[in-house]
């Protein structure tokens, strides 16, 4: 749990701070160069994410349980994830309706994924990576909203369509397919 724990820090850390210490990150913007502090901010989020997925694989193979699975979960994880789908696609296909009421669809997407997949697991190593996504996503979203909206196209029925479109899309391919060849489980095949 330690090395997922080391890369939760790094990855989430570096992920916050704009967020949470935006001086700090101003500083060392003035001090590497943006280019220098893009390569940093690359290197420790490339670094963190490695450690997550050695230290999430690591503690799968000795996962400590904390409560009973519930029965007929997956059906409400599935249906939060595409949620979620739709609210990712949303931060990338131009002139959405979701993007422009929302402003922030790709943190509301990790948000609800990282709700979605705490109450379909139940240990401690999904309680970590999870939780912390969650909790990340919560002090991303409210730093944000503080921060005046980017000025954007007006949205348009066919923007918000083929963000419908691509976010199922999205989902099918993940609950039918790429969760299971990646990660070893089918979400929806328990």
């Amino acid at each position: 749990m330690t090395w997922l724990a080391l890369g939760l820090a790094l990855f989430l850390g570096i992920h916050l701070t704009r967020a949470v210490a935006p001086a700090w990150r101003e500083g060392r913007i003035a001090r590497l160069g943006d280019k220098g502090w893009k390569g940093l901010y690359t290197a420790v989020s490339l670094a963190g994410f490695g450690l997550i997925l050695w230290g999430f694989s690591q503690a799968r193979q000795q996962p400590v349980l904390l409560w009973p699975r519930i029965p007929g979960i997956h059906h409400a994880t599935a249906a939060l994830m595409l949620v979620a789908m739709v609210l990712l696609a949303a931060a990338y296909v131009p002139r959405n309706h979701l993007k422009a009421r929302l402003q922030h669809p790709m943190t509301l997407a990790v948000k609800v994924w990282a709700f979605a997949h705490l109450i379909a697991n139940n240990s401690l190593a999904d309680v970590m990576l999870f939780g912390s996504f969650l909790v990340w996503s919560i002090l991303v979203f409210r730093a944000a909203r503080r921060r005046p909206a980017p000025v954007s196209p007006p949205p348009t029925v066919a923007g918000t369509a083929a963000t419908v479109v691509v976010g199922v899309a999205l989902w099918a391919l993940f609950a039918f397919w790429a969760h299971a060849a990646w990660l070893g489980i089918a979400p929806l095949g328990r």
